[in-house]
């Protein structure tokens, strides 16, 4: 999975289940700031990725991220392993 797939996606679970302005989610949109999402919409958005992502996402990989390309970088070396 290429990270434009995964960039595309994660903007998709935005969208249809926070229900978020698609053209707000860009790869710079800062996950609280920009997208107002707190720590609790990281997990249900962790939680939807297990369906794209193969195997365990480590929830602790997400603890550095603070935009949309923070996550794409943190799911892209998990979507390598297939």
């Amino acid at each position: 999975m290429t990270k434009d797939e995964i960039f595309t996606k994660v903007k998709q679970i935005l969208v249809d289940e926070f229900e978020i302005e698609a053209e707000k989610i860009t790869p710079d949109a800062q996950l609280g700031g920009d997208l107002d999402l707190d720590s609790i919409d990281a997990i249900d958005l962790i939680v939807k990725m297990k369906d794209v992502v193969p195997g365990k996402i480590d929830p602790a990989i997400f603890k550095s991220v603070k935009t949309i390309q923070d996550v794409v970088d943190a799911l892209f070396p998990l979507t390598q392993n297939t």
